[in-house]
């Protein structure tokens, strides 16, 4: 078991509901960035998704984007990214770390030494947004072999025809976009959430965590109370990017994170 399935199996036995942190590796400095990151599960974080930046993030909002460019502007690397987890370790060793980006800085890298690297430092599960299944003889098939797990992004677009693809060899959890589109482009709304959300859980046990459009305490509590937890990314980036103080960012994920754990 990874601890991204240690983590579901404590919360399933707690009876409560996951809370899923993204934030962009190095934005706006690798400093700042390492500091919100280690102040995470303290702030009631179950998940941490680190982002691996990239100059061409298709399916990022302008509030993900800009931290990636921000991050990219300050020197943020592969190995940078790769140091920012080996750091937090050091001081958390149960925390699931997932890496969230695109396939262009794995391949320029090397797929069976990013993968060699990323469990070396600690990683515990990928989300590459832009490998469809029909592709995953490329990352996702080694990384699971590697003990790494792949999580596959299901969206309002993905029919039951598509949807037995899209699971066949996901691990981990089930990222279900709630809405069509980019981040930080619209609102989830529980009602359409939900019926999707059961949709996908008729066909996999593994839990299906709603992420995009969520910025809010209460919308965290309403999204978890129809699925297996929530994502928030662009909320908490956008606060980074304007130079709220690290103090402030985290009140900010826990009063969210308390939303989610109400559910």
């Amino acid at each position: 078991m990874t601890r991204i399935d240690t983590t579901f199996a404590r919360l399933k036995a707690e009876g409560k509901k996951a809370f899923v942190a993204y934030i962009m590796g190095g934005d706006p400095d690798e400093a700042t960035s390492l500091a919100v990151m280690q102040g995470l599960p303290a702030a009631g974080v179950d998940i941490i998704e680190l982002g691996m930046p990239f100059t061409d993030p298709m399916a990022d909002g302008p509030t993900i984007q800009a931290a990636g460019q921000r991050a990219l502007e300050v020197g943020m690397t592969m190995d940078k990214v790769l140091a920012m987890v080996r750091a937090f370790r050091a001081g958390d060793n149960a925390t699931p770390i997932v890496l969230m980006g695109y396939y262009n800085p794995i391949y320029s890298r090397g797929v069976d030494r990013f993968l060699k690297d990323a469990i070396s430092a600690g990683v515990d599960g990928l989300i590459v947004v832009d490998l469809p299944p029909e592709e995953d003889d490329e990352l996702c098939i080694p990384a699971q072999k590697a003990g790494l797990n792949f999580i596959r992004l299901a969206t309002p677009t993905t029919d039951d025809k598509r949807l037995p693809k899209v699971l066949q060899n996901t691990s981990g959890f089930v990222y279900y976009v709630s809405i069509t589109g980019i981040t930080g482009a619209a609102t989830a709304q529980a009602t359409n959430v939900g019926p999707e959300v059961a949709r996908i859980k008729r066909s996999t046990d593994l839990p299906v965590i709603v992420g995009f459009g969520i910025n809010t305490p209460d919308a965290a509590r309403t999204i978890a109370s129809v699925a297996d937890g929530c994502v928030v990314g662009s909320a908490i980036v956008k606060d980074i990017g304007n130079g709220v103080p690290v103090n402030e960012v985290l009140a900010k994920v826990a009063a969210l994170a308390a939303g989610a754990h109400s559910a």
